[in-house]
């Protein structure tokens, strides 16, 4: 079975949020990132990944995924802030 990663992407310290997941991190970010991602993240702009996390098997990163959506945004951000305070760009670090 697949492995797979849930992520969270922002245009701002604080800005707008948007959860995904995927089975190829690095790919999927550098889609967001050159506008070949969602239309959500191409319309607001969300090039900075700011949050991940892997899960051995895609579907518990789905349900994972969906579970996050449904959380308010203040758990949003303070999952966030708990692994990347400064909201820094972790797209660099992705090294799998």
């Amino acid at each position: 079975m697949k492995q797979g990663w849930v992520y969270i992407m922002t245009n701002a310290p604080f800005g707008t949020l948007y959860i995904g997941v995927t089975s190829d991190l690095a790919t999927r970010i550098w889609q967001h990132k050159n506008s070949h991602g969602s239309e959500f993240c191409r319309e607001h702009g969300l090039t900075r990944l700011v949050y991940w996390e892997h899960h051995d098997h895609i579907d518990a990163a789905i349900a994972r995924e969906k579970a996050m959506k449904a959380w308010k945004r203040v758990w949003k951000t303070r999952l966030i802030e708990q692994h990347n305070p400064a909201w820094d760009d972790l797209y660099e670090q992705i090294n799998y």
